[in-house]
C-alpha cells in the first residue's frame, strides 16, 4: 500500500461540471483575484476560459502567467507531462487545479494521481469539486450519465445559479444530489462566488480525514416532516448496519461492524470486489478495526484502485467500529454485504 504522505506534496484539485455550470467563472476568480497565492490552473482549452489579456504578464506557448501570480496552462495531450513541466518551473505552487471538460468523467484524471509514480511523488489529490447548475442539473441527470458521475464522484459540490430557481426547485435538486451522493459538502452559490478555502485545501483524499463519512444531512432531516417516512426507512436499515440512498441506477452503500475484522479475509475480499465490480464502484472509503491490531486502518479507492494505510492508534474509549462506504452504479448490494460480513474475525 502507501507510505505516509510527504508534507511537501502539492495539493491538486480536480474541477468538474457541465458546460455552462460556472466552472469558468470559478477559474477566472482564481486567476484574477488578489488572494496572494500561487495557483496553477490546467484547462482543456484557453478558448473556454477566455483569459483577459490585461491580466496576462507573460505567455510562452502553453503557459500564461497572470499578474496575481497564478499561471494557467492547457492540456495538450498528456496530463502527466504537463504536471511534470509545472514541477520543473521555479517557485512552488500553493495548489494545482485541473479542469476536466464538461462531458468528462473525472475518474481517469483522479486515477492519474494514484497511478503515476512521478506525479504521485510530487503531488497529491486534494478533492474533486463539481460545479452544478441548479436550473439545468435535473435535465442533465436524465440525459447524461456523466453528469451523475460528476455528482457521485464529488467531495465538494457547488450548486450554482441558485438565484435562477425557486426555493422548492432548489430543495428538489438538492434531494436529487443527496440521493446520488450523501457524502459531499454542498454549497449553494451564485456566479460561483465562494471562499477559495471551501474549494481548495480540502484534504478529502487524505486518509486522516476520510471519515467525515456519516452523512451530516441525515440528522438535520429528523425534524423535517416531509422526510419522516423516508427517515424511518433509513432507520430500519440502520439496524442491520446498512444504509442506502437511491437514485435509479446510482446508490451509496454504507456498511459497519462493531466486531473486529480478519485482515487475511478482508484484503483479498476487497481486492477481488474492486477487480470484478470496479467499473461500477466510483468511490470507496473506509476505516477498519482489525483483530489484535491497535491501529485504525483507513483506505479509499477510485474504481479499481485502492490506497490505504495504518493511520493512528485507536484512542482510549473510542468505539472500534469498521465502516465502509461505496458510491456507485447498480452495486451488487447483497453480495457486498455478505462479503463484508464474512470478513469478521
Amino acid at each position: 500500500m502507501t507510505t505516509p504522505q510527504n508534507p511537501e506534496k502539492i495539493p491538486v484539485t480536480v474541477l468538474t461540471g457541465y458546460l455552462g455550470a460556472g466552472k469558468t467563472t470559478l477559474l477566472n476568480r482564481i486567476l484574477s483575484e488578489p488572494h496572494g497565492k500561487k495557483f496553477a490552473v490546467i484547462v482543456n482549452e484557453f478558448g473556454e476560459i477566455g483569459i483577459d489579456n490585461d491580466l496576462v504578464v507573460n505567455a510562452d506557448e502553453e503557459v500564461f502567467e497572470m499578474n496575481n501570480g497564478c499561471i494557467c496552462c492547457t492540456v495538450r495531450g498528456d496530463l502527466v507531462r504537463i504536471i511534470d513541466g509545472l514541477m520543473r518551473r521555479k517557485g512552488k505552487f500553493d495548489a494545482i487545479i485541473v479542469e476536466t471538460t464538461g462531458l468528462a468523467d473525472p475518474a481517469p484524471v483522479a486515477q492519474t494521481f494514484f497511478m503515476d509514480e512521478n506525479v504521485g511523488a510530487k503531488t497529491k489529490l486534494d478533492a474533486v469539486v463539481t460545479v452544478a447548475d441548479a436550473k439545468w442539473l435535473k435535465d442533465r441527470l436524465k440525459d447524461a450519465p456523466e453528469a451523475k458521475n460528476q455528482i457521485a464522484f464529488a467531495d465538494v459540490i457547488l450548486l450554482n445559479k441558485t438565484d435562477l430557481v425557486t426555493p422548492e426547485e432548489l430543495r428538489e435538486i438538492e434531494a436529487r444530489i443527496r440521493a446520488i451522493n450523501p457524502y459531499a459538502t454542498l454549497h449553494r452559490t451564485e456566479r460561483s462566488k465562494i471562499a477559495l478555502d471551501e474549494v481548495l485545501g480540502r484534504n478529502a483524499f487524505d486518509l486522516d480525514r476520510i471519515l467525515d463519512i456519516e452523512p451530516k444531512f441525515l440528522e438535520a432531516d429528523d425534524h423535517d416532516h416531509d422526510h419522516h417516512h423516508e427517515h424511518d426507512h433509513h432507520h430500519h436499515h440502520h439496524d442491520h448496519g446498512l444504509k442506502h440512498y437511491h437514485d435509479e441506477d446510482m446508490q451509496s452503500l454504507s456498511l459497519k461492524s462493531d466486531k473486529p475484522l480478519n485482515p487475511d479475509k478482508f484484503f483479498p475480499w476487497v481486492q477481488d470486489l474492486v477487480a470484478k465490480e470496479g467499473q461500477k464502484i466510483l468511490r470507496s472509503k473506509g476505516i477498519l478495526s482489525f483483530e489484535n491490531d491497535d491501529e485504525r486502518f483507513v483506505f479509499q479507492g477510485v474504481h479499481m484502485i485502492l490506497d490505504g494505510d495504518h493511520q493512528r492508534p485507536w484512542k482510549a474509549g473510542e468505539e472500534r467500529l469498521s465502516r465502509i462506504v461505496f458510491i456507485g452504479r447498480d452495486l451488487p448490494e447483497e453480495k457486498i454485504r455478505q462479503g463484508f460480513e464474512s470478513c469478521v474475525a
